[in-house]
């Protein structure tokens, strides 16, 4: 099994930025990508950004490309989301997310809301 704590969410005025943490716990070998998720009001879960634990894989959703940055401290089994230049759309519940790929994740964190102010 693996846990996954997030941490960072908060409310933040439009074109502010704010931090996300993943600390991962258990059996953390067992994965291969660490990813992040958000699922905004009234709206399904999307992805946004993937990293894998070992080399230079890195992956992002359109909507969050050169505003998102994702970054990783295998020594402290963490893995960040740095939110710049947020919009009222990215408001939503932020998930990280463990698995072989990011498209195929068997562990999932509790969220942390993100809530953008126009």
């Amino acid at each position: 099994q693996v846990q996954l704590v997030e941490s960072g969410g908060g409310l933040v005025q439009a074109g502010g930025s704010l931090r996300l943490s993943c600390a991962a716990s258990g059996r953390t070998s067992s994965t291969s990508t660490m990813a992040w998720f958000r699922q905004p009001p009234g709206k399904e879960r999307e992805f946004v950004a993937a990293v894998k634990w070992i080399g230079d894989y890195i992956s992002y959703a359109d909507s969050v490309k050169g505003r998102f940055t994702i970054s990783r401290d295998n020594a402290q089994n963490t893995v960040y989301l740095q939110m710049n230049s947020l919009k009222p759309e990215d408001t939503a519940v932020y998930y990280c997310a463990a698995g072989y790929t990011w498209y195929n994740v068997n562990y999932w964190g509790q969220g942390t809301q993100v809530t953008v102010s126009s």
